[in-house]
């Protein structure tokens, strides 16, 4: 199979395509480095094909031509400027990518009838009233972040494409990933990445508001295992493909801030210092998913849980040794 990742040197496009070689498929990365790292982009394996990559943005007319081709099995959409606070600052530099760019790859894969597996978030719920939070509750509460709002049109974008040009796309709502290759400041930083970047450097860890927040963190092996699920339904010519149809990508568990970093100062002791913050601006308090429609229609199945994540995260932060 041949799939071209948008956002390949990111922190979960580097992660999906990592696994896409090892699965034997061909790579192709297009990042405009805006946030991303060279660095993160895997090397192949003795006997694996490394990705091709192209610097660019996603919808440069090349990249277009690319996938008119028919060099494409598969688009995975993973590039985005994902930083909620960042979006409050700049609402409208974030909307040509988030939203007006992302309709214009939509468009160009229609035409081309290749399907799109992009990255949705947990964000467009605007802090459902429900826990665990099912995938109909979208509507209930206005996205309170530009960002939130951004991909909460992308998902219509994607449905009304279905319809009218026959697109066939899976939105997938990421909640909270983290693990191995997010670097604290990051696009897709969470406190993990930051309080992991603070232990090792020997600053302070930042909470927010009063720790008592809590996320469905989901560890980015995750993540993965759901876009290469997603995009074998679409590949098998699933009868909803059409529908612009998104899915809840989560543990369907939370653990708060306080939580991550008793268990933090028990591991680290002096190491770790928190200094305390106001809460930020279009954060949520609370985050579950309900994950029943990803595993019931695409086969998700989330094997690695949050602890155990983040011991492979601490791991890969040097600051625990592989056991």
């Amino acid at each position: 199979m041949r799939a071209l990742v948008t956002g390949g040197a990111g922190f979960i496009g580097s992660n999906l395509v990592r696994e896409l070689m090892r699965i034997g498929w061909s790579v192709h990365i297009v990042d405009d480095l805006s946030s991303g790292r060279i660095s993160l982009i895997p090397e192949a394996e003795p006997d694996q094909v490394g990705p091709t990559v192209d610097i660019a943005s996603f919808t440069d007319p090349y990249i277009l031509d690319k996938i008119g081709l028919k060099n494409v099995d598969i688009i995975f959409h993973q590039a985005a400027i994902p930083r909620v606070s960042y979006s409050v600052a700049q609402p409208i530099l974030t909307m040509q990518t988030n939203l007006l760019a992302t309709a214009k790859l939509f468009r160009a894969a229609a035409e081309r009838d290749v399907p799109v597996v992009w990255a949705s978030s947990s964000s467009v719920y605007g802090g459902a009233e429900f826990l665990p939070t099912h995938e109909s509750e979208r509507g209930k509460f206005l996205p309170k972040s530009p960002y939130a709002m951004q991909k909460y049109h992308s998902e219509d974008y994607a449905a009304l494409f279905g319809e009218l040009y026959g697109l066939r796309s899976f939105g997938l709502r990421y909640f909270n990933v983290f693990g191995p290759g997010q670097y604290a400041g990051g696009p897709y930083s969470t406190a993990v990445a930051a309080w992991c970047h603070a232990i090792k450097n020997g600053e302070e860890c930042r909470s927010d508001g009063d720790g008592t927040q809590s996320r469905d963190m989901c560890y980015v092996d995750n993540v993965v295992h759901a876009n290469i699920q997603a995009a074998k339904v679409l590949l098998d010519g699933c009868p909803w493909a059409k529908m612009g149809r998104c899915y809840n990508i989560a543990l369907g568990d939370r653990v708060s801030n306080n939580e991550i970093l008793e268990f933090l100062q028990q591991r680290f002791g002096a190491r770790v210092r928190i200094r305390h913050a106001p809460p930020r601006a279009g954060d949520v308090m609370h985050t579950q998913a309900d994950i029943g429609r990803a595993k019931e229609e695409l086969g998700y199945d989330p094997k690695v849980r949050f602890w155990d994540g983040l011991r492979r995260t601490l791991i890969w932060w040097g600051l625990e040794e592989t056991r």
